[in-house]
């Protein structure tokens, strides 16, 4: 029999089968699986490939080998190596979705339409050999939206733009902002994105507190935690963060 392994960290238990990872699936999830065989027919293979379901209804996808970090940051995720190689992988997935379109995703389409978002673009999202960025996972939140959607979202959890009082945080404003412009130069953001990065930032995380609270008042007992543990709080303070310290961000982001 195959190795049975069961994996730690997100909303959903995951368990590992040999080279196989059987997940819960939802509505969502025809649309999420016509993504990922879209992304393999566009040459991106560092997603997951879908292979099926189990009798229970549990969706059947590649194990992707590596490290997926938690929090606080291990010292190969906080890398420059990492920064730079996530921002590239991310380009690289969002220009692999075009021309994909489906209905019935976790999330609403968000406009302008330009990509299918991964909605959740982390560093707990994706899969290190070393300090290098070489996989993508956990697709449930993938949505029609702008670029700038998932750029925001990633910029705040890998430069990161977190408050000083957030303890997965790291760096001073000046060197988050350094950080931030990396990752945007390395992803190819227009200037337009770079000047609406801030405001982004603060929109997603305000996104990201509705969501949780939507999901917790469903019934969802791992957002309802979430809730009790105080995660919001720790978003809506890094919102406000980002926001009075516009200046600093948007110096680094907007020079020439």
């Amino acid at each position: 029999m195959a190795d049975r392994e069961l994996l730690a960290g997100g909303v959903n238990q995951v368990e590992r089968v040999g080279n196989r990872v059987l997940r819960p699936t939802g509505p969502w999830s025809p649309a999420v699986h016509g993504l990922l065989a879209h992304l393999r027919a566009a040459g991106f293979t560092a997603a997951p490939a879908f292979h099926g379901r189990t009798a229970d209804g549990r969706e059947i996808l590649d194990f992707l080998p590596g490290e997926v970090p938690d929090y606080p940051p291990t010292p190969a995720a906080a890398s420059r190596t990492a920064l730079l190689t996530a921002a590239r992988q991310l380009r690289a997935y969002h220009d692999a979705t075009a021309g994909y379109a489906a209905e019935g995703w976790m999330l609403p389409a968000a406009e302008p339409v330009e990509v299918i978002c991964h909605g959740d673009y982390a560093p707990h999202n994706c899969v290190l050999d070393g300090e290098r960025v070489v996989g993508v996972i956990d697709f449930d939140t993938a949505h029609p939206g702008p670029r700038l959607h998932d750029v925001a979202y990633a910029a705040y959890r890998w430069a990161p733009t977190s408050a000083p009082g957030n303890a997965d945080g790291f760096g001073t404003p000046a060197e988050q902002a350094v950080r931030v412009r990396e990752f945007c130069d390395a992803y190819g953001l227009d200037r337009a994105g770079r000047a609406g990065l801030v405001d982004a930032i603060a929109e997603r995380l305000h996104a990201l507190v509705a969501h949780m609270r939507a999901e917790a008042a469903a019934g969802s007992a791992a957002f309802a935690s979430h809730l009790a543990d105080g995660h919001h709080l720790m978003y809506l303070a890094d919102a406000g963060y980002v926001l009075r310290d516009r200046a600093v961000f948007e110096a680094r982001l907007l020079a020439d």
